[in-house]
């Protein structure tokens, strides 16, 4: 889908265009599942804090398998399952990211929850961190987490803030499992 001025959902093109081609530092993922969030809707629009010039593709988080990689990319090679977050991109077939901002995919984890996890958790944590000024020292306690529709508050998990990525990874890992998490 391309962005050709700003403008209403409706106003999106469906049209072919010329191969990706990473730079340096970049990759192209070949896109299985893209997020569609409410700042995709404020983007094509120009509402957003940021605007990218028309023509673009919108789409801000995405799931996907490395097609090429860039010169001096070593962390993916092509094959590997991710995870990426950018400004737009992911509504079309393939996406150049930057190396740096891919997240390996759990092998366990599929593409569409995948592709709606970091706008989401992203969220979450920019609430605790920035928002509620959580800081190091202090301790995250999540109360519980939904499996099948069905809460299960008598599993909790306590993680100080220096601990974030194991609580993320622990999160990364239930939700592969089919368990649906919530963080209170």
């Amino acid at each position: 889908m391309i962005c050709k001025a700003y403008g209403p959902p409706e106003n999106l093109v469906l049209e072919d265009v010329e191969p990706l081609k990473p730079g340096r530092g970049q990759v192209v993922v070949s896109v299985k599942a893209c997020g569609v969030n409410f700042p995709d809707t404020l983007i094509i629009q120009g509402l957003y804090q940021f605007k990218p010039s028309p023509p673009f593709a919108p789409g801000g988080e995405m799931a996907g398998i490395v097609k090429e990689v860039g010169a001096c990319v070593e962390r993916v090679k092509p094959g590997d399952r991710v995870i990426a977050f950018s400004a737009f991109g992911g509504f079309a077939q393939e996406m150049l990211a930057e190396a740096g901002a891919l997240i390996p995919m759990p092998a366990a984890l599929d593409f569409d929850t995948a592709a709606s996890f970091v706008m989401t958790y992203g969220t979450d944590i920019h609430a605790l961190k920035d928002r509620a000024h959580l800081r190091p020292g202090e301790t995250l306690l999540v109360l519980g987490w939904l499996q099948a529709g069905k809460l299960k508050p008598h599993i909790s998990s306590r993680y100080p803030l220096e601990r974030a990525a194991d609580a993320l990874n622990d999160i990364l890992q239930r939700k592969a499992t089919g368990e649906t998490v919530l963080v209170v």
